[in-house]
């Protein structure tokens, strides 16, 4: 074989080789992707656009998360203080009514207490957050919203839809935290001690969780037609005694 010809043989082998190399790095990079989207869902096209659509940088961030609390353990509420913390957050809607600025950073003082008594990191609030968001990324921004409404609130620069909004989407984020052990589960894999997450976009409303909390309209003894159940004076899920809607 020519010199010329050996030449041609080792160029092609170096493109292929280069462009197998390539196709493996980018399948890698998939999967990893996928992966990541899959445990963190929404918070993942949101750190995506905090990076200004850096998606290498957001999935550093997001793996730096995992490494730091993927294996934190939590642990569940007492059933006497999970109570207490059910009654405490009806207590913050109903005080909406006469002081919507009051109620959200009551709301915001209850989350961080509520996190803190699960387990999750309590010296600062940014550490906290990011824990959560491996664990409960489905609702996490519902707490970032209510915090930085607060913040406003303080100062005076959130009107009262912005409050209003800022409980409502913490709600969510609540119910995550406050559900008793082994309620609610959605069926789906997971890569960490929380139970699996539903699909993006649903809302985990299970039984075993609602019957904890005020005002969902369901559980024995209610009433038909009023809206209540007997015996609490709760409203129906989604509205205050008052009429306030959520």
């Amino acid at each position: 074989m020519s010199t010329a010809a050996i030449s041609i043989v080792v160029v092609v082998a170096v493109v292929l080789a280069a462009a197998l190399i390539i196709r493996v790095v980018r399948a890698g990079a998939s999967r990893r992707e996928r992966a990541l989207r899959r445990r963190f869902g929404p918070e993942y096209e949101l750190n995506v656009a905090q990076h200004a659509g850096d998606t290498k940088a957001a999935e550093r961030e997001l793996d730096e998360r995992l490494r730091l609390y993927g294996d934190l353990r939590t642990q569940p509420l007492p059933g006497e203080l999970r109570e207490r913390y059910v009654a405490e957050w009806a207590a913050v809607q109903e005080m909406f009514i006469e002081s919507p600025e009051r109620s959200v950073t009551s709301a915001d003082r209850l989350l961080a207490r509520l996190a803190q008594d699960r387990g999750y990191p309590s010296d600062r609030y940014e550490e906290q957050v990011a824990a959560l968001s491996v664990h409960h990324s489905e609702h996490v921004q519902g707490y970032r919203q209510i915090h930085d409404t607060a913040g406003l609130a303080r100062e005076g620069r959130a009107d009262t839809e912005k409050l209003r909004e800022a409980v409502v989407h913490a709600r969510p984020f609540f119910e995550d935290l406050v559900r008793p052990p082994h309620h609610g589960a959605t069926t789906g894999a997971t890569t960490g001690p929380e139970t699996a997450r539903q699909p993006y976009g649903e809302r985990r409303s299970g039984s075993g969780l609602r019957r904890w909390l005020p005002g969902t309209g369901t559980g024995t003894g209610a009433g038909t037609g009023s809206g209540t159940r007997a015996g609490t004076g709760h409203t129906r899920f989604g509205h205050t005694r008052k009429g306030g809607a959520w």
